[in-house]
């Protein structure tokens, strides 16, 4: 599956549900004068803003490399991510501080029917959506994709708090502050959600070590080739996300011509960009 096609379905999937989502919950909350509901839609609006910016950066990652950026522009991909973690982080933010605040004024939430059945779908709605951009995230190995879903969880946790606190005062007054505690743990876990995609993404940009993994498959290729151990090592991984190269040393008997250890190191150049799709440099030091 295309990285940058599945990126642009899952930014104008988002962007077309999410305009009819807050459409619904916005004549919602103005019918039953909900001011919750209506916090609620605009939550909901907020994803479609980031999923444009989601379609915005799949085409700046996706132009060719070009003498300023020789390396391509798929770094645009952790750069977006950032941003989206970033938004997650305030939506958290807002979240808390609010539960906060309904706490100390002893809150509650009371709605009628029209808001139980808008916000249940907006739950559903919003989670399938979620597991869609999670499923296509795994599938292409997207970030962008994986920390959009996230943002379309958090509204999907919203909308559970209002729905449980509806429930909730359905029954009885005397539980006034579940809603609050409710989403005091769903800031949390935005909160949490926000910071794995940050790491995730500043680790990328920063260099990341091989996995132990891969430096068994790139040994066992190599002697396949090659019956003498090469005593691979310094092995360093360079991740552009629309291309990724590898450095790495090994170690050839000392009287070998250039010439000779030229060509082994070629090969082996050329058997990992074949098998790992990967660019390899090579530096050769003496075997002692």
């Amino acid at each position: 599956m295309d990285k940058i096609k599945a990126q642009v379905t899952e930014g104008i999937l988002s962007v077309v549900i999410n305009a009819i989502l807050f459409g619904i919950k916005f004549w919602a909350g103005l019918l039953t004068g909900s001011i919750a509901l209506i916090a609620d839609a605009w939550h909901t609006l907020s994803d479609s803003l980031t999923s444009i910016f989601v379609i915005f950066s799949a085409r700046l990652s996706s132009r060719k490399p070009d003498k300023q950026h020789p390396f391509g522009h798929g770094r645009w991909e952790q750069i977006s991510s950032i941003f989206i973690a970033f938004i997650l982080g305030i939506i958290a933010y807002e979240f808390f501080t609010n539960s906060i605040d309904r706490f100390q004024n002893r809150e509650t939430v009371v709605f009628g029917t029209l808001a139980i059945v808008v916000t249940a779908v907006s739950i559903v709605v919003k989670e399938l959506l979620a597991q869609y951009a999670f499923y296509l995230g795994r599938k292409t190995d997207n970030v962008i994709i994986k920390a959009d879903g996230w943002h379309h969880r958090s509204d999907s946790l919203s909308s559970v708090v209002v729905l449980i606190g509806i429930i909730i005062t359905k029954f009885t007054d005397k539980l006034w502050w579940m809603d609050s505690i409710l989403g005091i743990f769903c800031a949390l876990a935005i909160f949490y959600a926000a910071f794995q995609i940050m790491k995730e993404s500043i680790d990328k940009l920063l260099g990341e070590e091989p996995s132990q993994d891969l430096i068994d498959r790139i040994n066992n290729e190599v002697k396949e080739i090659y019956s003498n151990d090469l005593q691979i090592h310094h092995l360093h991984l360079h991740n552009y996300i629309s291309q990724k190269e590898i450095t790495l040393h090994i170690r050839l008997e000392k009287n070998m011509t250039i010439d000779n250890g030229h060509k082994i190191a070629t090969v082996i150049e050329d058997m990992i960009k074949d098998k790992f799709d990967m660019a390899a440099t090579i530096h050769i030091e003496p075997l002692e």
